[in-house]
């Protein structure tokens, strides 16, 4: 009869002599190091803590410290922590995969088990949740950090728009990045600056909207920045490619209002949360359910079909996280672990929703913190010169400005 695959078979081995001298083999111990030593030496009981650095919203980098057991909680509380962040639950970090695709870090996951390389990832600080008014975010710093996410998308051509809304958009960036309008200063900065692929030819109306912001400060400037993005379709979206029952190519987003349907970067249907009963996935097929008085003698469900099945739970998972932090009261209470056996995913938004982020805002007697925010000086000393060498670090605390000037050429002391 044949063997049972799987089974483990022990070899015979042949018998010693009694007094017969025991063969030691080949030892790896280095000279002087015995098993002890070699234990308390192995890579196992050395720390395993390393660093990775996360892309911030202005462009600079902050490393943080990820141990074998961090979760991505404990990630963020380091960088919010470290940036001095109130409102914290509006943000995530973001990790991109082998597909260049970027992807939510989860808060109650661990970082090893999300990312291969945590030490060698692309991670970046990004604005999770757009909500539908500026006005609801309490803290200027914040709006601050919204803007700065609006720049980011502008330059990725996330968010699209009109010429003139683009020129707009720009001016008031250079508002809260230069201050007032001065016509050298603004022509150096936009040669030395990306903000848009046609912005050469943006130039002029860019210039001319902002001699209009004469006066005005950079968190008046940030708060007109999210007034007029938030009037934009494609504000805070993010395209999840997909296809229809007909095979028709879409893609698919999520905001506060529901889940979006676009054709290219035109929006063509919206189905708000109110209409929907359930949203489920199958593999790579997206399903939503619609309440009967809704879809009337008409099906049901809508089902779309997403490139794969990590991608279409990926989109899954955040429409989980968008329906609870802008429709529900309370954060959601973890599910009961079965006792057996389980059906379906267990994810979950972790978190404070958005009207218990408000409320602990308005409720609690926290100090406002301080922030700072770099823009170049637009109106002290020589222009030009300022512009090659130095910066003005700005510190914002208790409705106080600080400032200091900061050399930029280590060889030049001022």
């Amino acid at each position: 009869m044949g063997e049972i695959e799987g089974t483990y078979r022990i070899l015979q081995t042949p018998g010693t002599r009694l007094g017969m001298q025991k063969n030691a083999g080949i030892s790896t111990l280095e000279p002087g190091q015995n098993l002890s030593t070699a234990f308390s030496t192995s890579p196992k009981s050395q720390n395993h803590e390393s660093y990775t650095n996360v892309l911030l919203l202005d462009s600079s980098t902050l490393p943080l410290e990820i141990g074998p057991k961090t979760t991505g909680q404990a990630l963020l509380s380091q960088l919010f922590t470290h940036l001095n962040v109130v409102e914290t639950d509006y943000f995530g970090i973001e990790f991109q995969t082998a597909q260049a695709q970027w992807v939510w870090l989860e808060p109650l996951k661990s970082v090893n088990k999300q990312l291969r390389k945590p030490k060698n990832a692309k991670l970046r600080l990004a604005v999770k949740f757009f909500p539908p008014d500026p006005g609801q975010l309490q803290e200027e710093y914040t709006r601050y950090l919204f803007a700065l996410q609006i720049k980011r998308d502008l330059e990725e051509e996330k968010l699209v728009c009109f010429d003139s809304t683009t020129a707009l958009l720009i001016s008031l960036l250079l508002q809260s990045e230069i201050g007032d309008y001065d016509q050298k200063v603004v022509q150096d900065h936009l040669q030395n600056t990306y903000y848009v692929q046609r912005q050469h030819s943006l130039e002029d109306r860019i210039m001319k909207y902002h001699q209009q912001h004469i006066g005005m400060s950079p968190g008046d400037a940030d708060f007109q920045i999210l007034e007029i993005a938030r009037r934009l379709d494609l504000y805070g979206t993010r395209f999840h490619l997909a296809s229809d029952r007909e095979g028709a190519k879409i893609n698919l987003s999520v905001s506060h209002m529901g889940v979006l349907v676009f054709q290219g970067s035109t929006k063509i249907n919206t189905f708000n949360w109110s209409k929907i009963r359930k949203l489920s996935f199958k593999r790579r097929r997206f399903l939503i359910k619609l309440h009967p008085e809704v879809h009337g003698p008409y099906q049901d469900a809508l089902e779309f079909l997403l490139p794969s099945r990590d991608t279409c739970k990926r989109f899954w998972k955040i429409c989980v996280e968008y329906h609870s932090f802008f429709r529900l009261q309370d954060e959601p209470k973890p599910k009961s672990k079965p006792v057996l056996l389980s059906r379906g995913s267990s994810f979950r938004y972790s978190g404070r929703t958005q009207k218990q982020l408000i409320d602990y805002m308005r409720d609690s007697s926290i100090k406002r913190p301080s922030y700072e925010r770099f823009v170049l000086p637009s109106d002290i000393f020589n222009k030009t010169l300022f512009l090659v060498h130095f910066y003005i670090y700005i510190s914002f605390s208790d409705n106080m400005l600080y400032s200091k000037v900061i050399n930029l050429n280590p060889a030049d002391n001022i």
